[in-house]
């Protein structure tokens, strides 16, 4: 009867460009991972390419290897779905960083404790921003991008431009605004 052999596959996540895999990838690789998966993006997005693969390539025996435990899952809920479909499938995660195994009784609970502690993590920041936000605002603080035609001067410039007969466009790059913009600064001087 022919032996099978069991995988250790590696599944990295880094949410902004500034991060790097190399560091996951290095300690991965430590683990004895031989093959990666890997996506940059958001830790809060549904899609991931990255994530779907390896579930689609993983089977019963292997060992999926994380860096750490929320690198699986945008929450509480998607890490515990992610987890409880591997462990269905007969696969176990261990991840490096946070020393947790699921093949064991106590790395189960690990999980559901620190996804538990990275969601409400995750929840305190998200008020803490409301709760700034909300308070720059009542001080006057403006959100958004800064108006690129913000005084009269340039509605004025781009009057005198269109009266003269250049085209939306000329005006548009000489401004360095978009059409769209130069029309919406246009039609709120008209309206106001």
């Amino acid at each position: 009867m022919p032996t099978t052999t069991h995988t250790r596959i590696g599944y990295t996540r880094v949410s902004t460009v500034a991060q790097t895999l190399d560091q996951q990838q290095t300690a991965l690789e430590a683990a004895g991972v031989t093959k990666f998966f890997s996506d940059t993006m958001s830790g809060a997005r549904d899609d991931r390419p990255g994530l779907a693969e390896l579930l689609a390539y993983v089977r019963d025996g292997d060992t999926v290897v994380v860096w750490k435990l929320d690198r699986l899952g945008r929450n509480l809920a998607h890490i515990l779905a992610t987890v409880k479909e591997l462990t269905d499938r007969g696969v176990t995660l261990v991840s490096v960083t946070d020393g947790i195994d699921s093949s064991t009784a106590a790395g189960r609970m690990m999980i559901g404790v620190l996804g538990s502690l990275a969601e409400y993590e995750r929840e305190l920041i998200k008020e803490r921003t409301a709760l700034k936000r909300a308070a720059s605002r009542a001080h006057g603080t403006k959100f958004g991008r800064p108006r690129k035609v913000s005084d009269t001067e340039h509605i004025a410039t781009a009057r005198r431009m269109k009266a003269d007969g250049h085209t939306g466009r000329a005006i548009a790059k000489y401004l360095g605004v978009s059409r769209a913009t130069l029309y919406r600064y246009l039609d709120e001087d008209r309206a106001a």
